[in-house]
């Protein structure tokens, strides 16, 4: 038995960042193409990419220290483009736990991660501001970070600004407390990375699968880019539809990770190659990647003008936090105006 439908496997159960690939399907962008998707949800987000690595699923998402780390352990995936640019990535907290924004502040408490690779980045971080792994107690909470923390099983957390963050100042405010006692540790400036590009979430597919269906990609690619523009150009009208396919969707949470989410959103899908060279060579300093890696991407299937790289990435950093401030604040679907090299 077999099926001509290409298998794309998400990286958690429907989010409300996963919307260009759902509102593809929903809106006839597949169907346009002359191909059949089948999207499907784990159990389980570490699974992810040894299923695809497997050739039981054909593409997904996954964020791209997880698929430079694939390719190493000999799962052959590739990344053909990207969803969301670099969200801010790291250790999550409430003001009354007693961490501080001094990482040393860490010392003796229980910090929760997703997969291994969150303890890693830890682990890594304790050496750097002279700790140990043992000057923490490790928790593996897997997608469930907000909820452990809200339960206090938990101090801190790993977990995203347009997701984990969120959940936990709507929680605080249904406590009558202020939304501002969520605070973050950034992982990329503990680590002084440049970027927060390890966690920006890709279009992962298998190499098998790519030599054989080159065209399937390129329309699959050619879809949600389409499904993305749309996304781009009427951010209220397109999270609506996504609320009538997926009713789950519809809670004032899932509204806020969707405005807090849409500037990350990638308008030209492409890879970044200065964002897998640096995250590359994390990828080398945390002993997960061999010295000679050759990182795991391409842009062939995207058949459209690709935008220039960024003239400042750096000061867009720092931008995109000011802008995300705003939009916790106030709400609405704001991008930042980035200044492509000359």
């Amino acid at each position: 038995m077999s099926t001509d439908k290409i298998t794309f496997l998400t990286n958690w159960h429907a989010t409300p960042y996963h919307i260009p690939v759902y509102l593809a399907q929903s809106k006839g962008y597949f169907r346009d193409e002359g191909i059949k998707v089948a999207i499907l949800e784990p159990n389980d987000p570490s699974d992810v990419t040894e299923i695809i690595g497997s050739g039981k699923v054909d593409m997904g998402f996954k964020a791209m220290i997880h698929t430079l780390a694939a390719k190493a352990r000999n799962f052959p995936v590739t990344s053909i483009g990207s969803l969301l640019d670099e969200p801010f990535t790291g250790v999550v907290y409430l003001k009354d736990s007693g961490i501080t924004s001094d990482f040393r502040s860490l010392k003796g408490k229980r910090i929760g991660y997703v997969g291994e690779f969150g303890k890693i980045q830890i682990d890594e971080l304790t050496k750097y501001y002279g700790m140990t792994a043992d000057d923490y107690t490790a928790v593996r909470c897997g997608m469930n970070v907000t909820k452990a923390i809200i339960q206090g099983d938990i101090d801190a957390g790993i977990g995203l600004e347009n997701v984990q963050m969120v959940e936990l100042e709507e929680w605080l405010a249904s406590q009558n407390r202020s939304r501002d006692d969520v605070q973050m540790l950034r992982i990329d400036q503990l680590a002084e990375l440049g970027c927060c590009c390890f966690c920006s979430i890709l279009y992962i597919a298998n190499d098998s699968f790519l030599a054989a269906h080159a065209d399937k990609a390129a329309k699959f690619m050619n879809a949600v880019k389409r499904a993305t523009d749309y996304v781009l150009a009427e951010p209220s009208k397109a999270y609506e539809e996504y609320v009538d396919l997926k009713p789950l969707m519809g809670t004032p949470v899932n509204r806020k990770i969707f405005e807090r989410s849409y500037a990350y959103f990638s308008s030209d899908l492409k890879n970044v190659r200065r964002d897998w060279e640096k995250v590359t060579k994390y990828g080398k300093r945390l002993g997960v990647l061999e010295e000679g890696f050759t990182p795991n991407y391409t842009n062939v299937f995207l058949a459209w003008k690709l935008e220039g790289n960024s003239a400042d990435p750096m000061g867009d950093q720092k931008r995109m936090a000011e802008l995300q401030e705003k939009v916790a604040k106030d709400g609405g679907y704001q991008r930042l105006q980035v200044a492509a090299e000359a």
